[in-house]
C-alpha cells in the first residue's frame, strides 16, 4: 500500500511538472511569438516612417514650398542702357560733320565749332536747340573758378541748374581718356552717375580743368569756342562769384541773347 501511495505521489508530482513546464514552455513561445511581432511592427513602421520622410522631402523640393527658385540667366537689361527722353532729335541731324557758329553772352559774341563726327547726339541736340531759340535768354547760373577746376555753366531751363525732366539724352560721347578738359573746350553738363542725363546745359572751359569721371564716364565735348573767351574773360569771369566763393553764382549776372549755326 505505501508503495502504490508512493507511486501516485510521484506520478501526481510528475504531472504538475509537466504542467508547470508547459505552462513556461507556453509563455517563453508566446513572448518569443510577440517579440518577432512586435519587431516585425518596428521594422514595418521604421519603413513608413522613411518612405513618408523620403516622399515629403520629394514633394518639398520638387512641388512644394521649398522649390528652389529658377536663377535667370544672365541678359542685357536694355534700361540700363539707358533711353531718351523727350523730343530728342536724331543723331543723323549732326550730319558728321563740323557746325560753325556764335553764342552770345551779354553781348560778347563767342565764336563756336561742333564736331557732328565725334558726338553726334549732342551735337544734334545743340543744333535742334540754337534753331528752336531755346537758349535766347536764358542765363548762365555758375561759375567756378578754382586751381584745375574752370568752367561757365549755361542753359538752365529755370535759370538755377536744375534739370529738365522732360528732355534728357544718351550716352556719353567724345569724353577725353585722360579727365582734362582744355580751355575753350564746350561740353555737355549732366548729372553725376548718369549717361543719360544730358539735356540743354553746357559749360565753357575757360582755363585747362580736369573732371574725374564718374560711374558713369567722362563729360560729352561737343566742340570749342574758336573766338572771344578774352572778352569773356574780363567780362564776366573777373567779376567773380557771389560771397566770394570759389564755385557758385556769377557777380556779373550773365545772359545768352543770341545763338546761331550753320
Amino acid at each position: 500500500m505505501a508503495t502504490s501511495k508512493n507511486q501516485e505521489r510521484e506520478a501526481r508530482e510528475a504531472r504538475d511538472r509537466l504542467k508547470l513546464y508547459n505552462a513556461r514552455q507556453g509563455v517563453h513561445d508566446h513572448q518569443v511569438k510577440r517579440r518577432r511581432r512586435d519587431n516585425i511592427i518596428a521594422i514595418i513602421g521604421a519603413l513608413v516612417v522613411i518612405a513618408l520622410a523620403t516622399g515629403t522631402q520629394i514633394f518639398y523640393f520638387s512641388a512644394g514650398p521649398g522649390v528652389p527658385e529658377a536663377i535667370p540667366s544672365a541678359t542685357a537689361d536694355p534700361a540700363a542702357e539707358g533711353t531718351n527722353v523727350g523730343d530728342v532729335p536724331d543723331a543723323d541731324t549732326a550730319e558728321t560733320r563740323t557746325w560753325t557758329g556764335d553764342i552770345t553772352l551779354n553781348d560778347i559774341p563767342l565764336g563756336i565749332s561742333l564736331d557732328g563726327t565725334a558726338a553726334p547726339q549732342a551735337v544734334a541736340s545743340l543744333i535742334g536747340d540754337i534753331q528752336d531759340g531755346y537758349f535766347v535768354g536764358k542765363t548762365c547760373h555758375r561759375l567756378a573758378d578754382s586751381d584745375g577746376f574752370k568752367v561757365l555753366q549755361c542753359g538752365s531751363l529755370d535759370g538755377t541748374g536744375a534739370s529738365d525732366t522732360s528732355y534728357s539724352f544718351g550716352p556719353i560721347e567724345n569724353a577725353p581718356a585722360d579727365n582734362v578738359y582744355p580751355t575753350g573746350t564746350i561740353a555737355m553738363a549732366r548729372a553725376a552717375d548718369d549717361a543719360y542725363s544730358n539735356g540743354h546745359q553746357f559749360f565753357i572751359v575757360f582755363g585747362d580743368t580736369t573732371i574725374p569721371a564718374d560711374t558713369a564716364g567722362g563729360y560729352t565735348v561737343v566742340g570749342t569756342v574758336t573766338s572771344g573767351l578774352d572778352q569773356l574773360q574780363t567780362g564776366v569771369i573777373d567779376g567773380g562769384i557771389v560771397d566770394g566763393a570759389a564755385d557758385g553764382a556769377p557777380v556779373v549776372a550773365t545772359t545768352i541773347t543770341s545763338a546761331t549755326i550753320q
